[in-house]
């Protein structure tokens, strides 16, 4: 019994000795992005290198938000993620709710040839689009964006929504219109409720895929005006001479709202994919 549990340790041991190894794998470069935006420049290039800066710095973020357009790169990939998680969540939804709510004759194959599209690869797709979208006139445009991360995103959330919707007995909505509502009340007071978990779980995918796009908004947006934050914080390099500590505090500006936004609905993410498991 002794060396059954001194067995049982050891491996719980190496458990929390493995899972350690991994945090610290993932979050180290995010701790030496932090430790280098509050570096001076000096600092940034001393030999030994020191993760804890020797006299800490805002000077970095100050620079950021006055000397360049930060600030109106970062409303650019707000406003850009919003309009893409709404749009393609309305989409989504629509198309998710037909796919298990309606029959129809090749419903199952549209359904496989949905997810199959995802297959491809942005940059397979991106100058058929830029192709399109400049034939229809709305190039170099947030609306070009938008339509371009919806489509991407569209596939997946097709798919992964109709799992959910699946999981919702067709009764209650049935039990609601018997008691006065409509269709859409139904839909909107007793579907989307209860599929909840899976809309914000595929949220946040949509909106990190929107917010850390390079490729779709280096080729379809050239006004500076309009670039979202990837390519923004890019076009902060120069050849001659790279600001580590200025790119640093923008990487830090750019990782935070996505990381809060992540906490704050973890909770409801694991239960989106976790439902989501059980039916799909």
């Amino acid at each position: 019994m002794t060396r059954w549990r001194a067995r049982k340790v050891t491996a719980r041991g190496l458990l929390y000795v493995g899972a350690a190894v991994l945090v610290f794998q993932a979050a180290f470069p995010f701790f030496w992005m932090a430790s280098t935006s509050m570096k001076l420049p000096v600092d940034v290039f001393a030999h030994p290198p020191s993760i804890i800066p020797k006299t800490p710095t805002l000077e970095n973020f100050w620079r950021l938000f006055t000397s360049t357009n930060f600030l109106v790169y970062f409303g650019n990939s707000l406003a850009v993620s919003g309009l893409t998680v709404l749009l393609t969540m309305v989409v989504g939804a629509a198309g998710a709710y037909s796919l298990t709510r309606y029959r129809y004759p090749g419903r199952e194959q549209i359904a496989g040839l949905i997810l199959g599209t995802y297959m491809f690869a942005p940059i397979m797709v991106v100058i058929p689009f830029f192709i399109l979208v400049k034939r229809v006139g709305i190039e170099n445009t947030h609306l070009a964006l938008v339509l371009a991360f919806t489509s991407f995103c569209l596939p997946f959330t097709l798919w992964l929504m109709r799992a959910f919707f699946e999981t919702i007995p067709i009764e209650l909505e049935e039990a609601a219109m018997v008691d006065g509502a409509d269709r859409f009340r139904a839909v909107v007071y007793v579907v989307l409720p209860l599929a909840l978990p899976g809309i914000i779980a595929i949220s946040i995918f949509t909106f990190i895929l929107a917010w850390n796009d390079y490729i779709f908004t280096r080729i379809l947006i050239s006004s500076d005006e309009l670039k979202t934050l990837p390519v923004g914080v890019q076009d902060l390099f120069h050849s001659a001479l790279i600001d580590w500590g200025l790119i640093m505090a923008a990487g830090m500006m750019i990782t935070i709202p996505a990381l809060v936004f992540f906490v704050a609905v973890q909770r409801y993410l694991v239960r989106g994919w976790g439902a989501g498991a059980i039916k799909g």
